[in-house]
């Protein structure tokens, strides 16, 4: 039998990801709202209070939790350190309370001899009085005496006092103390977690002439115009060295002319004398040193940007790996190290590593230290290449491992994958999540799929962060929607989520592909990328403004706070995102049509408006500065696909 059993039941607890196994996610400054069923046998009075703590801390934190209806408690904390906390709900019989009630009862029904009911009043807080110090204990000794000598009016007015219930709250001793175990966790990460633009572009490149590369140092000129679009994070694919065997060549031919630079996802090449080995931890030579790369982050912090560097786990045939660890490569069957297959592509150049070899723990550790390594140098984004393709449990061993001694790390998931393994590798500790935003256009889909991210126990733990193209993927829409489908996906990403990014050309609205395919035709993975930076009928200015927009708009900060509402035309979409305190609404339509003008009554959310809503009220469009007076509910708009496809809204009282 047990020596001690719980007086209270607490169940229902929310949020929990996985029944607590995984931790939800919020950013510093953000609140943490729980809520839990909180009731116990009998007829007693229950109380409740949400406790939280940085994780390794004895001392708990806590507030009062408020019954909202039906024995459901809610309780509210802000946590403002970049940690992981942990937090409960501890419930106990209210027995102050419950006597207050009972005695008030018996008051308002006329009985006159409650002695009994004084004394006992008196016991309670005499006991909490032995709890207390200075003031406090002489202010309850006296409301003690005053309760065991006084009428019975006095002790039913002193009984039901603020100040009474204030001590009493504080000093009670919590009879049947209840706590709801494991106390679950929360990754509390920095606002660029969850609030951020990312721009992506190869350093190779930066200058864009097809006839040789550019270097680190050249790379200033791209990241002043990333900068001055309003991006805040600059991506680089991997800088590493690459490989010489079966070097890949222009359009991923089989054959590499000597002057093609190669594919930078085939890392590696130990036979150039490098620092480090010639592996993940160097820097491809054709664009300079250990020293230039510091030199650049150097640069980019200054400009108040951060560097993101991608951590692909792919060696060349040449990498430090293949001669001094055999072991953590696949085998054929005659021994032969065995390179990457995707049928029908293959990857000659590259060896996928072994998670689950028999050397397994020292691969792992090898792995994390890559990330230390570029963390101890001050970078602290990650984009991660194919995470699905690795086992989850070295997510949840390398991302732990690095956050124990940087905890501000971004991780990013490129994983375009099936959505239990996109949904467990962000529960895995991954910070934000590659989305199939990619190839969502339509309105249905659109709305389902935005509804299911920021409006389901998904919140919680996934971030998705939109990227509208990327080296790989050039979508169909972008291949035949003219430059009127690049600034619809622009919008969308920029308003649809607090993240997004864009990968470099994507400004210029380049929708060249291989015929077929969702793949760029003349692909800068395989050869240097000739560009004009300002090319007529680049969307430069476009992404401008959004960026300006969603920095000057606390609404657009947050992630979650997307609701649809109805447009009466299904090639129009209409959502809003709004501060709790309704100080900052924001009102977005987009025409989803590239071709077509399009027209809708569109129905704004008045009642969620606050002090800024009304039966007329002003609508100020953010892309245009145009202002519009809007009358209740129903109002019309109409979008031009090629001059204007979207407003962005801010609503103003008149």
């Amino acid at each position: 039998m047990a020596s001690r059993f719980p007086a209270a039941v607490i169940e229902n607890l929310r949020p929990l990801s996985d029944g607590g196994r995984y931790p939800i996610k919020r950013v510093v400054g953000e609140d943490v709202v729980v809520e839990a069923d909180v009731f116990k046998d009998g007829h007693d009075v229950v109380a409740a209070a949400l406790k939280w703590r940085a994780a390794g801390e004895t001392r708990w934190n806590e507030t009062t939790m408020e019954l909202i209806d039906n024995d459901r408690w809610r309780g509210v904390c802000s946590l403002y350190t970049n940690a992981i906390y942990e937090y409960t709900v501890e419930a106990w019989t209210d027995v102050f309370a419950g006597w207050r009630h009972e005695f008030g009862a018996k008051f308002e029904a006329g009985i006159a001899n409650l002695n009994s009911e004084k004394l006992e009043g008196a016991t309670l807080l005499n006991v909490a009085r032995k709890r207390a110090r200075g003031a406090d204990a002489k202010r309850l000794r006296e409301f003690a005496e005053q309760m065991r000598t006084g009428e019975n009016a006095d002790v039913n007015r002193i009984a039901h006092s603020g100040e009474l219930e204030v001590l009493m709250a504080t000093y009670a001793p919590r009879f049947g103390a209840t706590q709801y175990t494991p106390p679950p966790r929360v990754i509390v990460d920095r606002v660029a977690a969850r609030t951020a633009a990312w721009y992506e572009f190869f350093p190779r490149s930066a200058e864009g002439r097809a006839g040789r590369g550019s270097t680190l140092r050249d790379c200033l000129g791209r990241v002043d115009d990333a900068k001055a679009m309003g991006f805040d994070v600059i991506y680089f694919p991997p800088i590493h060295p690459i490989g010489l065997t079966n070097r890949k060549g222009r359009n991923n031919s089989v054959t590499c002319e000597p002057d093609e630079p190669g594919v930078p996802y085939a890392i590696g090449n130990r036979n150039l004398g490098l620092p480090n080995g010639g592996g993940h931890k160097d820097i491809e030579p054709s664009l300079g040193t250990l020293e230039d790369f510091a030199w650049l982050k150097g640069e980019i912090k200054s400009r108040g940007m951060e560097i993101a560097l991608d951590f692909a786990i792919n060696c060349s045939p040449d990498h430090p790996y293949v001669a001094e660890h055999p072991d953590w490569f696949y085998k054929r069957p005659d021994g032969t190290i065995k390179y990457a297959e995707n049928p029908p592509k293959k990857y000659e150049d590259i060896y996928p590593l072994n998670f689950r070899c028999a050397d397994w723990q020292a691969l792992w550790e090898e792995m994390k230290s890559i990330i230390l390594f570029w963390a101890e140098r001050g970078v602290r984004t990650f984009r991660v290449d194919n995470p699905h393709t690795k086992p989850v449990a070295f997510w949840e061993f390398l991302i732990a491992g690095v956050r124990q001694k940087f905890p501000d790390t971004v991780f990013l998931s490129e994983a375009f994958t099936k959505p239990k393994m996109m949904k467990v590798l962000a529960k895995a500790g991954f910070t934000q999540s590659y989305t199939y935003f990619t190839w969502r256009t339509g309105k249905k889909e659109l709305i389902e799929y935005f509804t299911e991210l920021t409006q389901t126990e998904m919140r919680e733990y996934f971030r998705g962060n939109l990227f509208t193209n990327t080296p790989d993927i050039l979508p169909l829409h972008l291949q035949t929607g003219g430059r009127a489908a690049f600034a619809i996906r622009a919008v969308l990403a920029a308003t649809l989520s607090s993240v997004y990014g864009i990968y470099s050309g994507f400004e210029l609205c380049e929708d060249a592909a291989l015929p077929g395919r969702e793949e760029y035709l003349d692909s800068e993975k395989y050869q240097f990328k000739e560009r004009d930076w300002d090319a007529p009928g680049n969307i430069k200015e476009l992404i401008t403004k959004l960026n300006r927009i969603r920095r000057q708009n606390r609404a657009l900060h947050l992630y979650d706070n997307l609701r649809f509402h109805l447009a009466e035309n299904e090639a129009i979409l209409f959502y809003s995102k709004m501060t709790p305190a309704r100080d900052s609404i924001i009102l977005v339509v987009v025409n989803l049509d590239p071709l077509h003008t399009q027209t809708a009554f569109v129905h704004a959310p008045v009642e969620d408006f606050g002090e800024l809503g009304g039966d007329s009220y002003e609508v100020q469009d953010l892309l245009s500065d145009e202002r519009y007076v809007w009358h209740g509910r129903r109002n019309y708009v109409a979008l031009h696909s090629a001059l204007q496809p979207a407003h962005i809204f801010r609503v103003r009282r008149l």
